[in-house]
C-alpha cells in the first residue's frame, strides 16, 4: 500500500496475459531438477539437509512450505532455509525436539513469471536417540508344530529398529536369508523372516531346552542391542486330539501384509493342532467369493503353513485364505496381500501452446500401487478435478500456466510438471504512448488534451474514465479515436473551458476479448475543493471494500472519512490513506453497513463533502442433506430437503440432475415448501434415477450449490441376450452377453461338463485362447474340442440374476490325427506309407512327393490303394524297390466341402555313410592333437560314431600299430590326446552308422610341438616399499625345466583372505636374456596394510608353467581412511569438558592405531589454524582443561598409525560453564548536582557468562588523616539492558558535605565477581561538563547502522562536539549526531572506520573521549599467483589483500578446464600455496579465487588462464615395439613415451598391405605389458595401425611388417643402392641411381622386347614347326632340373612332413633387392610383380614369366613349379654367393611355400591393375625394419595359395611425411609426382604386358578394390573371401605339398623349422641361414 500512502498513483497498471507465448518467447515454467524425497528420516545426533533445485526461465525462486501452504521461516538452531533451496535440519539437543519442525510435512514450492509448482509431500520425522529394549518372551506351542519366537519393540522405536538376528545360547546366530524361499533354506529347521519372526519347525521337547535372544540395529544411528530378556519355547505335549486352531486373537477380515515390488512376501498361518495339521494356500478371485488353489512353483513355495513369494508383483495383491485341517477339524486364516509399487507420475504433453478459446487436454499418466487419490494443482493452486484426464474446453487468459497431477496413498506421493501456454495468434493490448499528470488553472481559455495510443490484436478499442465513471462525448468533452496504417489505435480527449471539477484522476482503458491494459495519472485543476456524487456500494459479507474518494481542486490539504460523525479509522479493519482511498475488510452487514462521508479540505478552511451508501449482501447458505447411509432399492420412493439457513431475501431454489435441469419424465418432483424450503421427490427409483442431484440458491449477493449422490439397487437385465452360434474351424469366434444394473452385473461363462447341458465348470483361467471381456467370450482359433453348450450367468446381488444357454458349434474339415512321421528303408527294399484323413464325406485324397503331384504312372515303381472308413478315408503308396532318389517329403492331402488337410511323410532311404574329407589340424601340443573334418554324406542314418585312427609314420597301417579314438557321430571335431611330443603321426578317420563303416579318409601328417615349463620360478621374495605398493622378486626355474625358451613370466596376486578358489590377478613381465638375472615387478594401487597372496609362473611359446608357492606379505601402514565415530562432548566446568569417541573399524584403520590426536578450539575462531590446540592420547576418551571460561569449543578427532595422521571426525561443539566474572575494567564517577552523582562503568573484559546485574556500592570516604571509614556500604543493583547499554547509576540525596566512595561488581548466575577499582567524588554546586562514557573500539558491519555514545554531564548543560578522523563533523543525512549526544552512522561504509572524538565543555570545564571503528566489511579480491605446473596439478599462491581488517576465513578457488564445467575447492585461511590436484594433463584451465569471512564473500580475483604440463603420447621405432612370428606379432606397448600424461589406451588396427580395408584388432588395448596381435597369415606383408591416447590427445602411428613364414623364414626388404656405388666407384656423385639405373633398364627391357617380339614373329610365320614359338609358356621349363627327383635323393620321407629342406653346407640368401624369393616371381606372374622398389636386375629374371598362357594352361604343367621352385638359387648381374657379405646381399635359396602351378599370363582381370608414386629406396644393411612411407596404392589378396594372389610390397620412406605429423603418411604416395624425373611410366614398369592404371596428380585416392569372383547371387560387399574358397582354390592348384600348402596350423612353425635347418647350420650363420625381415611406416 505504498502508493496508497504516498498519495501518487501508478503510471501504468498492466491488467493482460502475464506471459502472452510471443514468437519470441523464452520463459518457461519451472521444473525441478531434483526433487525432494517422501521421506526424510534423521537422527537428532546427526541432522539432515533436504535438497530442492527447479529450473526454468526466469530462474524460479524455491519456497518451503506446510501442508496447509503455510510458509516455513528460519527456526534458529532447528531449522533453516538456505538460498540455494535446501531445508536444513542441524544437529540439536533432545530437549529442543519441537513437533512443529521435526514431525511435519512438508512441500518445496518453485515459483516464477510463468507459473508456481509444488513437489511431492516431504514427510519429516526427526528421531531423538532414546534407551530401548526389546524383550523376548516364552511361547507355548503343541509338540510337531512350529513355534515361533518373537522380538518385542518398544512402539515408539518400531518404525526405525530392524531385528537384525537370534542368537541361541549355544552361540549359533540365525538371520534372514533373502533366499529364503531355496530348497535348502526351505527345508531347514530354523527359519527367519524378513520381520523378524524366528520360526521353528516340528517342535520336540529338546526345543524346550534352549533359549534365544535377538539381536537389533537402529537402522539411522546403526547402534544394535541385545535383547534384555531371553526367550525359549515352552513346548506342550498333547493329552489327546486338538482341532486346528488359531493360538491368541484372530484378525477380523484378516491380516494386512504390505510388501513393496520384486521383494520376498511372507504370509504366516498361525494354526497349532494335533496330529500335526496340513496347510493349503487360496486365493480370492478378485471381486467374488470364489477362491482358487495356490500353484506353487520356482517363485510361490510353501513352507510349513508359511506362503513365500518371490519377487512379488502388483498381480500378487489381494486376499489370500490358508486352510488349515486334520483329523479332528479345521480352521481357516485370511490374509490381505497389498504389494506395493512405487507411484510415478507423468502428463503429456508436458508443454501445449493453444490459442485463445480453443480446448486443451492434458492426460496424466501413472503407475504404482495402490494409488488411491488422483488431484490436479495449477500453479499450486488445488482444482476441483479427480480424474486422469483435465479438460478445458475453451482457453482463457487465467488458464495460463503450470499444472501438476498428484497421486498419493498412505505411504507416499508423485507429481507431474505441464505447462500450459498461449498461442501467437493473439496479443493482448499494449498502451504504447500515454499522458502525464498536469496541473492547470481554470478559465474559458485552458483547455485540456489527452492522448492515449496502443496495440494488440485484434484490435482493442479504447475508453475513458475520470475517478472511475466512463466518459462520453458532451458539450466540452469530445472523444475521437482513429487506427494508424500500423494497426496501432489512437485516442484522444479534448476538454475545453477548464472547470475546477474537471480535475480528478483520468484513466484511457485499452480492451479486446484477451486482455485489456490501462493508464491513469491525475489532472489538477486549481479551485476550491470538490466531491462528486458517489453511487451506492453493494458488497458480499466477508468481502474487502475499497473505494476512492472522487475530490476535485487543487491544492487539496486532508482528506478524511467520516462515518456518523466519527473520523475514521475506528476500528482494526478500517483503513484510511491520505489519498482518499478507503478499504474496510471482512464487511459485515451488522458493522459495516452504513452511510460513509468524505470530507475535502484546503489549507484556506475550505471543505467539500460527499457521501457514499454500503449496502452489504449475504450469500445464501444451505443445510447440507444426502440420502442416507443405505443404498435404495429400485421402486423404493425417496426425498431430498434443501433448506436455507441464512442469506439474503428473495432467495430462488432449484434443482439439477447430473448438471442438467430436473425433468418431470424421470418421475422427479420438486416443491417449493417455503421462501427457504424446497422438496425432491422420487415416488419409484430406477435405474434412470441413478446421478447426482443439486440444490442452487441465489440471490443478489450469489449463488451457492450443495449436491447429494443417489444410488439405486437395480437387478440384472439383459442388453445382449446370447444365442446359438455356428463358427469355422481355426476363425476367431465372439459370443456377446451384456446385461445393465446397478451395481454393475458381474458376467461369467460356463462350459457343459457332458455333451448336454446340466453340469457346467469354470473356464480355465490360464487358457490364452479363451478369455471373457466385458461379458462377450472370445475363443481363438476355435477347434472341435470348443463346441458344446455355454452358460452365460450376471450377478450383481440384487435378486437371483440372469442366465442364459447357448450351443457353440464348430465346421471342420478333414483332419489328419498324426502331421507329420518318418518311414525309413534300407536302399533297394520296398516300403509302404499310409495316411488316414477323418472328417466330413466325401474326402479326396491326393499324394505328392517334393511338393510335385504323383502320378504312379510315370513310374511303375509306385502304386496307391483307397479304403473308405466310417470316420474317413485311408490312402496307401506302396514303393517296389527304394532308391536313394526315394528319400523325400510325401505329402498326402485330403479336401472336402469345409476345407482341406495334409499330413507329411518323410521318407528316408538309408545306406552306408560316405568317406569323410577336409580333415583338417585345428590345434596341436606336445601330446595331443585337435582335428576336424566334414562330416560325409551319412546314408540317412545318422553317424553314431567316428573312428579317428593315427599311428607313427614310420610304421604302417597293417603291422597292428594303429590305435583308435570313436567320436560321437554328431561332433566334427575331436582330439586325440595320448601321443608323444616332437613326434611325427599320420591320422585319418572313418565313419560309421547303422548300415555300416565308410572307407578311410585321406591322411594328414603332423608333428607334436614341444611342452610347458614344469618348474616354478625360484628365489621368490617380497617387499613392501609403499602402503600401495609391492615389489616382487624371483629368478628363473632351472634350465631343466624351462621345456623350451621362456619368454616371460606371469606374477599373479589377490588378497590373502580371499578364498582359495578365487583367481589371482596377473601382470606379465619379459624374460631377460642376462645369465642369472633377477626379474622384478612393482604392483600398483593395492589396499594399505593389507595382507596379498603373490605367486609367480613361468611360461614359453607354448604355455604357462606350473605356479609357485604362495608368498604372503602385507602393503606398508597407511593413514586411516575413515574418523573415529560417535564422537560426544560433555562439559565438566567451566574450564573442562570431556571428549569421548569409538574407534574407526579395523578395514578403515589401514594400520595398527597408535592413538588419537583432539583437535579443539574456541568455535568463534575455528577458521583460524592458529587459535587450535591439540591433545593427543591413546584411550577412546580424554578431558580437555584449561579452557576458557564460558565459551563454545569446536573439537575434531582423528586416528594415527605409522603410516600418518587420519580423517578428521565432523567437528562437535560444547559450550564451558559460567564462573564469576572479572571486575568491570573501568569506573567513572562525576557530579550531577550538589546532591547527586553519577556512576559509570565499563563491563568486565572476561564476563565469564552472562552477566545479570551489576552491583554499585557507595559509601562515605573516610577523613583526611588516613583512617578508614567503618560505614556499611549502600549497594544498588543495576539489570543491564543490551540495547541502550544502561551501564550507568545516579546516585541522589547526597550530601555535598561529604566525598563518596563507589565502586562496581558483576554478577552471573554463579555468583558476584571482582570489585572495580574504588573512585572518590563529593557532590558540588559547579557542575564542570564531563564524559560519563569511556573511551571504546566499536566494530561494526559492512552496511550496518552504528551508534557512537557520548554521555555527558553538566551545568550548564555542555557543549557536545564531535570530531572525525580530525575533522568537525557535519550532520548530513548518513552521520549525524542525536540528542543524547551520540553520533549516529548510517550504512556503514568502509571508509568510516578511523577515530571518533567527541568534546564537551561548559564553563566550569570540558572533557573528551576518543572512540575507534572498525568497519568490517567482505574481503576484497586476493592476490592469485601461478608458481609451478605438473601434468595434473597447479600450484597457486594466495596472499589476502592488505586493506582487509577483518580476519579472512578462508578461500574458494574455482577452477575449469577448458571444455569443462566449473569446479570449486575449499581452502583454509592459513594457506599460502595451494595445488589443485587430480586435474586432466596437457589441459587449458581458468582459475580465480574469491576470499570469504564472517561477512560474506568477497570479490573474485583476476582468471589465470593455464595449462598442465604433458603431450600427445610418441611413437616408438619399429624394431623395439614388433617382434614378428609367423601367425602373430608382439607389441611391446611400454616402448611407447606417454609425453608427460598417463597412457589411456590404445587402439591397434591391421590390413593386409593388399587390402584396403583396416581391422580393429580391440580399441580398448590395456596400457601395460604386451600385446599380441593374433590370426594373422604367415608370409604375409601387413600394415599396422596404432593409436595412443592420453589426456592431452592422440597419436596415429603406422608400421609395416611381414610375418614369417610358417617354417620360420622371412621375407626379405628391399637392399639399399650404396652397394653399387661401391662396385661402381667411377660413377660420379650427380648420377642419380634411382633414376639412372631404372631408366637403363627400361631401356633394355624394351629393345629386348622388340627383339623377341620381331623373332617370334617370324618363326611363327616363317620358321619350322619345331621351332615356332608357342602362344603359352608350357616349355620354358622343360628341360630344367626335375625338383622332386632332386627331393627325392634327399630324404624321401621330408616332402609329407616338411616339403623343404635346405642344402648342406649352403647359405641361403634372399634374391638381390627383392621383396621375396624369386620362386614366387616366377609362379605368381604380373600379380606379384606390384613392387613399389625399382631394382635393376628385376626384369632379367622377371622376363621368364612375361609370357603367359591361356587359362586352359593352368592345371596342365604341373610338374614346371616342382623342376624350379622347390629349391632354385639365382645367380645375377653376375654377383656371386662367395662374395664378401659386406659388398653384396646375399642370396638366398626359398622352398615353394605352396603347390600350385604358375600364374596365367592371359588373365584379363584388372588384379594386377597397381601404380606407384614416390622414389625408389634400397634396403639398409643388418636392420630388421626398415621404414616406409604411406601406401601408395592399394592390392586386393584372396587367399594364400592363390594364383590371384598379389605379393607382398615394400615402399619408400623419402615418399612420407614427417613423423611428428599424425596424418601426414596416410596419404602421401598420393598426389605427388616427381616431375624433375620426368614420367613415371618407365620407372615403375614391372613387365611386358602387364595391366598397370596410372593414378594422377590430381586423385587422392588409390585405384578402386577388384571385383570378386563369387556366386552373383551373393551380396556381400566384403573383398574377402571365405576360408572355403582358399581351400577350394588351392585344391585346385596343387596336389603336391600337402604341409607347406597350408598355414603354419597345418605345417611347421618357426621353431620347429629353425631345429631342422640348425642340424646344416654354417659357422657365422644366425638362425639357420634364415634372417627376419619386417617393413615399418611411422
Amino acid at each position: 500500500m505504498k502508493w496508497l500512502q504516498q498519495g501518487v498513483l501508478p503510471a501504468v497498471v498492466l491488467v493482460a496475459f502475464a506471459s502472452v507465448v510471443l514468437c519470441d518467447d523464452t520463459t518457461h515454467g519451472p521444473v525441478f531438477e531434483r526433487e525432494p524425497p517422501n521421506r526424510v528420516d534423521f537422527s537428532n545426533t546427526t541432522g539432515a539437509v533436504v535438497e530442492c533445485r527447479a529450473r526454468g526461465s526466469p530462474q524460479p525462486e524455491i519456497i518451503w512450505v506446510r501442508a496447509d501452504g503455510t510458509a516455513v521461516g528460519d527456526v534458529p538452531g532447528l531449522r533453516k532455509v538456505l538460498a540455494n533451496g535446501n531445508l536444513v535440519f542441524p544437529p540439536f539437543r533432545a530437549e529442543d525436539y519441537r513437533q512443529d519442525v521435526h514431525a511435519q510435512v512438508y512441500s518445496c514450492l518453485a515459483k516464477n513469471s510463468v507459473g508456481t509448482i509444488n513437489s511431492r509431500d516431504v514427510n519429516v520425522r526427526a528421531v531423538v536417540q532414546q534407551f530401548y529394549q526389546s524383550r523376548v518372551i516364552d511361547e507355548f506351542v503343541l509338540r510337531g508344530n512350529t513355534g515361533i519366537l518373537k522380538c518385542l519393540v518398544p512402539s515408539f522405536v518400531t518404525d526405525f529398529v530392524i531385528i537384525e538376528a537370534w542368537i541361541a545360547e549355544d552361540g549359533t546366530t540365525f538371520k534372514y536369508d533373502p533366499d529364503i524361499s531355496s530348497k535348502s533354506k526351505s527345508d531347514s529347521k530354523y527359519l527367519v523372516l524378513p520381520s523378524g519372526e524366528l520360526h521353528i519347525r516340528d517342535v520336540g521337547p529338546e526345543d524346550g531346552y534352549k533359549s534365544y535372544q535377538c539381536r537389533t540395529r537402529h537402522r539411522l544411528t546403526n547402534e544394535t542391542r541385545m535383547s534384555a530378556t531371553k526367550g525359549r519355547l515352552v513346548i506342550t505335549e498333547p493329552t489327546g486330539k486338538i482341532a486346528p486352531k488359531v493360538p491368541g486373537q484372530k484378525y477380523e477380515g484378516g491380516k494386512i501384509v504390505l510388501n513393496p515390488t520384486n521383494s520376498i512376501v511372507v504370509m504366516t498361518c498361525d494354526v497349532v493342532g494335533y496330529p500335526v495339521p496340513t496347510f493349503r494356500w487360496y486365493k480370492f478371485v478378485e471381486g467374488t467369493s470364489r477362491k482358487q488353489a495356490i500353484a506353487l512353483n520356482e517363485r510361490v513355495k510353501q513352507v510349513a503353513g508359511t506362503l513365500i513369494i518371490r519377487e512379488a508383483k502388483v498381480e500378487d495383491s489381494g486376499k489370500y485364505l490358508c486352510v488349515v485341517n486334520n483329523s479332528v477339524g479345521g480352521e481357516s486364516v485370511e490374509t490381505v496381500l497389498t504389494v506395493t509399487a512405487p507411484l510415478k507420475a507423468t502428463i503429456e504433453p508436458k508443454v501445449q501452446t493453444i490459442d485463445f478459446g480453443r480446448p486443451a487436454v492434458f492426460t496424466c499418466n501413472f503407475e504404482g500401487n495402490p494409488i488411491k487419490t488422483v488431484n490436479w494443482l495449477k500453479d499450486g493452486h488445488k482444482l476441483d478435478h479427480t480424474e486422469a484426464i483435465l479438460r478445458i474446453e475453451a482457453v482463457r487468459k487465467e488458464d495460463k500456466g503450470m499444472y501438476q497431477c498428484f497421486i498419493r496413498n498412505d505411504q507416499e506421493s508423485a507429481e507431474a510438471t505441464a505447462e500450459l501456454k498461449l498461442g501467437s495468434r493473439f496479443e493482448p493490448p499494449l498502451i504504447k504512448q500515454s499522458f502525464d499528470e498536469q496541473t492547470l488553472r481554470p478559465g474559458p481559455s485552458t483547455s485540456l488534451y489527452l492522448s492515449c495510443s496502443a496495440s494488440g490484436t485484434p484490435t482493442p478499442e479504447i475508453t475513458w474514465e475520470l475517478d472511475g465513471r466512463r466518459l462520453s462525448n458532451t458539450d466540452r468533452y469530445q472523444i475521437g479515436q482513429y487506427v494508424t496504417v500500423n494497426g496501432d489505435v489512437v485516442s484522444n480527449l479534448n476538454i475545453s473551458a477548464i472547470h475546477t471539477i474537471d480535475g480528478g484522476i483520468y484513466k484511457c482503458v485499452a480492451s479486446s476479448k484477451v486482455g485489456s491494459a490501462e493508464h491513469q495519472a491525475k489532472i489538477s485543476v486549481y479551485g476550491a475543493p470538490f466531491v462528486r456524487s458517489m453511487e451506492k456500494q453493494a458488497i458480499v459479507a466477508g468481502g474487502t471494500l475499497i473505494v476512492h474518494c472522487p475530490v476535485a481542486g487543487y491544492p487539496i490539504d486532508t482528506i478524511v472519512w467520516e462515518r456518523d460523525s466519527r473520523v475514521l479509522p475506528t476500528i482494526k479493519k478500517q483503513k484510511v490513506f491520505p489519498n482518499g482511498t478507503l478499504i474496510i475488510e471482512n464487511v459485515e452487514r451488522s458493522s459495516d453497513q452504513a452511510t460513509y462521508v468524505c470530507v475535502a479540505k484546503n489549507s484556506q478552511g475550505h471543505s467539500a463533502r460527499g457521501t457514499l451508501e454500503v449496502q452489504v449482501m449475504v450469500l445464501p447458505q444451505i443445510h447440507p442433506f444426502d440420502f442416507g447411509e443405505e443404498t435404495i432399492n429400485s421402486g423404493e420412493s425417496v426425498s431430498l430437503t434443501c433448506s436455507i439457513s441464512k442469506g439474503d431475501l428473495p432467495v430462488k431454489i432449484s434443482w439439477l440432475y447430473n448438471n442438467q435441469s430436473v425433468e418431470t419424465s424421470y418421475g422427479i418432483v420438486t416443491t417449493q415448501v417455503s421462501k427457504k424450503m424446497s422438496t425432491l421427490e422420487i415416488d419409484s427409483a430406477q435405474a434412470v434415477n441413478i446421478g447426482e442431484y443439486t440444490c442452487i440458491a441465489t440471490n443478489k449477493a450469489g449463488t451457492t450449490t450443495y449436491s447429494a449422490y443417489l444410488h439405486v439397487n437395480v437387478p440384472p437385465r439383459w442388453i445382449l441376450e446370447p444365442t446359438d452360434k455356428a463358427f469355422a474351424q481355426d476363425s476367431d469366434a465372439a459370443v456377446e452377453c451384456k446385461a445393465d444394473g446397478f451395481p454393475k452385473p458381474t458376467v461369467t461363462w460356463k462350459k457343459a461338463t457332458g455333451e448336454t447341458p446340466g453340469d457346467y465348470k469354470d473356464l480355465k483361467p490360464n487358457n490364452p485362447d479363451i478369455k471373457v471381456e466385458d461379458g462377450t467370450l472370445m475363443i481363438n482359433n476355435i477347434q472341435k474340442i470348443n463346441e458344446g453348450y455355454y452358460l452365460c450367468e450376471a450377478v450383481n446381488g440384487i435378486g437371483s440374476g440372469l442366465s442364459a444357454v447357448v450351443l457353440i458349434g464348430v465346421q471342420a474339415p478333414p483332419q489328419f490325427e498324426i502331421k507329420q512321421r518318418n518311414h525309413t528303408s534300407r536302399r533297394g527294399e520296398a516300403a509302404v506309407m499310409q495316411c488316414e484323413a477323418k472328417g466330413e464325406k466325401p474326402i479326396g485324397i491326393l499324394w505328392n512327393m517334393n511338393n510335385k503331384r504323383l502320378e504312379p504312372k510315370g513310374d511303375s515303381r509306385y502304386t496307391i490303394r483307397e479304403e473308405i472308413l466310417p470316420t474317413g478315408v485311408l490312402s496307401a503308396l506302396s514303393i517296389k524297390r527304394t532308391e536313394r532318389s526315394d528319400t523325400a517329403v510325401f505329402t498326402c492331402v485330403a479336401t472336402n466341402a469345409f476345407g482341406s488337410d495334409n499330413t507329411s511323410i518323410h521318407m528316408i532311404v538309408q545306406e552306408v555313410p560316405e568317406i569323410p574329407y577336409d580333415l583338417k589340424v585345428l590345434d596341436k601340443s606336445g601330446r595331443s592333437v585337435q582335428l576336424s573334418w566334414v562330416a560325409p554324406y551319412d546314408g540317412n542314418s545318422n553317424i553314431k560314431r567316428y573312428m579317428i585312427e593315427y599311428k607313427p609314420s614310420k610304421s604302417s597301417w597293417e603291422h597292428g600299430m594303429m590305435e583308435r579314438v570313436l567320436v560321437p557321430g554328431e561332433q566334427t571335431e575331436a582330439g586325440v590326446f595320448t601321443l608323444k611330443p616332437a613326434t611325427t603321426y599320420h591320422i585319418r578317420i572313418v565313419a560309421e552308422n547303422e548300415m555300416g563303416s565308410s572307407d578311410p579318409s585321406d591322411t594328414v601328417t603332423i608333428i607334436t610341438a614341444e611342452e610347458v615349463p614344469s618348474g616354478p620360478p625360484s628365489s621368490i621374495r617380497v617387499e613392501a616399499p609403499e602402503q600401495h605398493m609391492l615389489k616382487v622378486f624371483w629368478k628363473p626355474p632351472p634350465r631343466s625345466e624351462w621345456n623350451g625358451e621362456i619368454l616371460g613370466y606371469y606374477v599373479g596376486y589377490k588378497l590373502a583372505s580371499m578364498d582359495k578358489d578365487k583367481p589371482y590377478f596377473f601382470e606379465t613381465v619379459e624374460f631377460s636374456r642376462e645369465e642369472g638375472k633377477e626379474h622384478h615387478l612393482q604392483i600398483n594401487n593395492l589396499k594399505t596394510y593389507t595382507q596379498y597372496s603373490i605367486v609367480v609362473q613361468a611360461f614359453n611359446k607354448v604355455g604357462k608353467g606350473p605356479i609357485s608357492e604362495d608368498l604372503k606379505v602385507y602393503t606398508a601402514e597407511g593413514a586411516p581412511e575413515q574418523p573415529p565415530v560417535d564422537t560426544t562432548c560433555t562439559t565438566l566446568t567451566a574450564q573442562t569438558i570431556r571428549v569421548m569417541w569409538v574407534s574407526p573399524s579395523l578395514t578403515a584403520a589401514n594400520g595398527v592405531i597408535k592413538g588419537y590426536k583432539v583437535i579443539y578450539g574456541p568455535s568463534e575462531t575455528w577458521f583460524d589454524e592458529n587459535t587450535k590446540d591439540a591433545k593427543i592420547t591413546a584411550s577412546s576418551e580424554t578431558i580437555l582443561h584449561g579452557l576458557k571460561k564460558y565459551t563454545n569449543y569446536s573439537m575434531q578427532v582423528l586416528a594415527y598409525t605409522s603410516g600418518g595422521d587420519g580423517v578428521r571426525s565432523p567437528p562437535i561443539h560444547c559450550q564451558t560453564e559460567q564462573d564469576v566474572p572479572e571486575a568491570p575494567t573501568s569506573v567513572k564517577a562525576l557530579v550531577m548536582s550538589d546532591d547527586s552523582i553519577l556512576v559509570s562503568w565499563k563491563p568486565p573484559s572476561e564476563p565469564n557468562g552472562i552477566v545479570e546485574q551489576y552491583t554499585v556500592y557507595l559509601r562515605e570516604a573516610p577523613d583526611g588523616e588516613g583512617t578508614s571509614s567503618d560505614a556499611k556500604p549502600l549497594s544498588h543493583k543495576v539489570i543491564p539492558n543490551i540495547k541502550i547499554q544502561n551501564l550507568s547509576f545516579q546516585a541522589k540525596d547526597l550530601n555535598k558535605q561529604l566525598k563518596y566512595e563507589f565502586w562496581v561488581t558483576a554478577s552471573t548466575n554463579i555468583g558476584e565477581g571482582q570489585t572495580s577499582e574504588t573512585v572518590t567524588v563529593s557532590p558540588s554546586s559547579k557542575v564542570p561538563a564531563k564524559i560519563a562514557s569511556f573511551d571504546d573500539s566499536f566494530t561494526s558491519t559492512y552496511k550496518e547502522d552504528v551508534t557512537l555514545p557520548c554521555l555527558a554531564v553538566g551545568v550548564p548543560q555542555p557543549e557536545i562536539k564531535w570530531k572525525i578522523k580530525g575533522s568537525d563533523n557535519n550532520n548530513n543525512d548518513r552521520i549525524r549526531q542525536q540528542p543524547d549526544g551520540s553520533l549516529f552512522i548510517r550504512d556503514v561504509h568502509r571508509d568510516d572506520a578511523g577515530e571518533y572524538s567527541c568534546r564537551v565543555n561548559n564553563i566550569f570545564g570540558n572533557d573528551s573521549i576518543t572512540h575507534k571503528l572498525v568497519v568490517n566489511a567482505p574481503p576484497h579480491s586476493p592476490h592469485v599467483s601461478l608458481t609451478s605446473t605438473t601434468t595434473n596439478s597447479l600450484t597457486i599462491k594466495l596472499k589476502p589483500d592488505p586493506s582487509d581488517i577483518e580476519p579472512i576465513h578462508g578461500y574458494t578457488v574455482h577452477y575449469k578446464p577448458e571444455f569443462g564445467e566449473w569446479e570449486t575447492a575449499q581452502v583454509a585461511n592459513n594457506i599460502e600455496k595451494y595445488v589443485l590436484e587430480k586435474l586432466v594433463c596437457g589441459t587449458r584451465y581458468q582459475v580465480y579465487v574469491t576470499a570469504y569471512n564472517s561477512i560474506g564473500n568477497g570479490d573474485q580475483s583476476d582468471n589465470l588462464n593455464t595449462r598442465t604440463r604433458g603431450e600427445k603420447p610418441i611413437g616408438p621405432s619399429a624394431d623395439k615395439f614388433i617382434v614378428v612370428s609367423s601367425n602373430s606379432i608382439t607389441l611391446h606397448l611400454n616402448e611407447w613415451s606417454d609425453g608427460g600424461c598417463p597412457m589411456l589406451y590404445f587402439v591397434v588396427e591391421q590390413r593386409k598391405k593388399t587390402s584396403p580395408d583396416w581391422v580393429q584388432v580391440s580399441n580398448n588395448v590395456k596400457v601395460t605389458g604386451n600385446f599380441v596381435v593374433l590370426d594373422l597369415d604367415p608370409a604375409t606383408w601387413y600394415h599396422l595401425r596404432v593409436t595412443a591416447h592420453n589426456n592431452a590427445g592422440f597419436t596415429v602411428a603406422k608400421y609395416e611388417f611381414a610375418t614369417l613364414t610358417a617354417a620360420g623364414g622371412s621375407i626379405a626388404p628391399v637392399r639399399e643402392v650404396f652397394g653399387t656405388r661401391l662396385l661402381l666407384p667411377w660413377l660420379p656423385e650427380w648420377v642419380d641411381l634411382n633414376i639412372a639405373v631404372p631408366v637403363a633398364a627400361t631401356a633394355i627391357v624394351v629393345a629386348v622386347g622388340i627383339i623377341v617380339i620381331c623373332v617370334a614373329v617370324s618363326r611363327r610365320a616363317l620358321g619350322p614347326t619345331q621351332t615356332r614359338l608357342t602362344s603359352d609358356y608350357d616349355v620354358v621349363y622343360n628341360q630344367s632340373v626335375n625338383a622332386v627327383g632332386t627331393l627325392d635323393k634327399r630324404r624321401p620321407d621330408l616332402r609329407d612332413e616338411l616339403g623343404y629342406i635346405a642344402p648342406p653346407n649352403r647359405k641361403l640368401p634372399p634374391v638381390p633387392g627383392s621383396n621375396y624369393n624369386t620362386c614366387d616371381r616366377i609362379k605368381r606372374g604380373p600379380h606379384y610383380r606390384a613392387h613399389a622398389t625399382w631394382d635393376p636386375r628385376r626384369h632379367l629374371y622377371e622376363e621368364l614369366c612375361s609370357r603367359r598362357g591361356s587359362n586352359d594352361t593352368i592345371h596342365n604343367h604341373r610338374g614346371m613349379d616342382d623342376e624350379i621352385c622347390p629349391y632354385a638359387t639365382f645367380h645375377l648381374l653376375g654377383f656371386r654367393e662367395e662374395m664378401d657379405p659386406t659388398k653384396a646381399m646375399q642370396f638366398q635359396t626359398f622352398p615353394h611355400p605352396h603347390a600350385g602351378t604358375m600364374g596365367p599370363s592371359g588373365m584379363g582381370t584388372p588384379h594386377q591393375a597397381h601404380s606407384r608414386a614416390g622414389s625408389q629406396s634400397m634396403p639398409r644393411q643388418n636392420r630388421r625394419y626398415d621404414r616406409v612411407g604411406s601406401q601408395g596404392s592399394q592390392y586386393y589378396t584372396q587367399c594364400n595359395g592363390s594364383i590371384y594372389s598379389p605379393g607382398p610390397e615394400y615402399d619408400d620412406p623419402a615418399n612420407c611425411a614427417p613423423e611428428d605429423e599424425q596424418y601426414g603418411s596416410q596419404y602421401c604416395g598420393y598426389g605427388n609426382p616427381y616431375d624433375q624425373y620426368g614420367s613415371r611410366g618407365s620407372i615403375g614398369r614391372r613387365s611386358l604386358g602387364s595391366l598397370r592404371i596410372q593414378p594422377t596428380a590430381s586423385s587422392p585416392e588409390p585405384p578402386p578394390p577388384p571385383p570378386r569372383n563369387h556366386d552373383p547371387n551373393d551380396s556381400k560387399d566384403s573383398n574377402e573371401i571365405s576360408e572355403a574358397e582358399c581351400d577350394r582354390d588351392q585344391l585346385i592348384n596343387s596336389r603336391t605339398y600337402g604341409v607347406m600348402r597350408n598355414s603354419a596350423k597345418d605345417g611347421m612353425n618357426h621353431e620347429e623349422m629353425r631345429k631342422l635347418i640348425e642340424r646344416n647350420e654354417i659357422p657365422g650363420q644366425a638362425n639357420g641361414g634364415l634372417t627376419a625381415y619386417d617393413t615399418m611406416a611411422v
